[in-house]
């Protein structure tokens, strides 16, 4: 597997972990619907949380724009749906980025709530 491969696995490890020690429940990973890929499906209290985790390495993570194109939250508000429509479930749907970035020091994680549009 490709060194990035590697580290976006590592970054996905690094975001589960902060999720559960700031009391979220982890309900999904790698959830796949149609071209859909969401890294992370999470619930805190009544809402449905869709986690999108952007790992860096090297450098830094410039504006979100950058992060996330809108084909992109296009198939995670689809696969959102499809999740909350088959589970039959009756939440506040809220899509989040977690970026993981490789730091000098260790990684640095940045919970971004809220990132886009509510569903």
């Amino acid at each position: 597997m490709a060194i990035h491969n590697d580290f976006g696995k590592l970054g996905e490890e690094q975001a589960v972990k902060h999720l559960e020690k700031n009391g979220y429940t982890v309900l999904e990973k790698n959830y796949r619907y149609l071209k859909a890929e969401v890294d992370i499906i999470a619930r805190s209290k009544d809402i449905l949380v869709i986690v999108e985790v952007k790992s860096r390495n090297t450098g830094f993570i410039a504006d979100l724009s950058d992060l996330i194109h809108q084909k992109k939250i296009n198939l995670l508000i689809a696969a959102a749906h499809q999740y909350v429509t088959f589970h039959d479930l009756d939440v506040e749907v809220r899509f989040d980025i977690i970026t993981v970035v490789q730091q000098k020091g260790g990684l640095e994680i940045n919970h971004i709530e809220d990132a886009f549009y509510h569903f």
